[in-house]
């Protein structure tokens, strides 16, 4: 049983009030009923003392102030679990907020990364487009040399050739004209002999 709600309760060593007062005892005290009666009652209290009060004033319930005890001791911790979830549902808007300023971000890169796909794709067709040019203007080039190394050759022969005319033509002429200047000298000759 527990002392009702009042403020506070003797314990007697008997069962009157012309009895000693061994203790006070708070409302809401928790005891052990030794011997329930109609005007006093024999209890223990938590410590071992032992003694009698008014059995008006014990109650099988819990009284007021310590259900308000219990609920305080539970409001108390539900506003710390209140405070830690205020603090948790910040923390997670904070974090929320991060999030969408990250995804705006990416989504960004995301829409510049896919246009520079797109131009890296077309540079990409043109610079194709460029290898196969050039692997076309390589090889024309390839036999253009070719065909110029051929000329070159065939210039060369023809100027020897040229040359070796020239100089068999004026052999030619030189020796013309040595055997027409000696055949002239000898006719000359002759008429003086005769």
């Amino acid at each position: 049983m527990y002392v009702s709600d009042i403020l506070k309760l003797t314990l007697r060593t008997g069962p009157s009030i012309e009895n000693k007062i061994i203790s006070v005892i708070e409302s809401g005290q928790m005891m052990e009923v030794i011997k329930f009666g109609d005007e006093w009652s024999q209890v223990q209290l938590p410590n071992g003392k032992e003694g009698w009060v008014l059995s008006r004033y014990l109650t099988t319930n819990e009284t007021h102030n310590i259900k308000l005890e219990r609920l305080e001791a539970k409001h108390k911790n539900l506003m710390i679990q209140a405070a830690e979830l205020l603090e948790e549902n910040n923390r997670l808007k904070a974090e929320n907020k991060r999030f969408s300023t990250e995804s705006k971000a990416n989504q960004k890169q995301l829409v510049k990364t896919q246009a520079d796909y797109e131009a890296l794709k077309t540079e990409a067709a043109e610079f194709l487009t460029l290898k196969t040019n050039y692997k076309r203007a390589a090889s024309q080039l390839t036999e253009q040399t070719a065909k110029a190394k051929q000329l070159e050759e065939e210039l060369s022969s023809l100027e020897m050739n040229t040359y070796i005319k020239w100089f068999l033509a004026g052999s030619g002429v030189l020796i013309v004209g040595f055997l027409i200047g000696f055949s002239t000298k000898r006719q000359r000759r002759r008429p003086a002999l005769s």
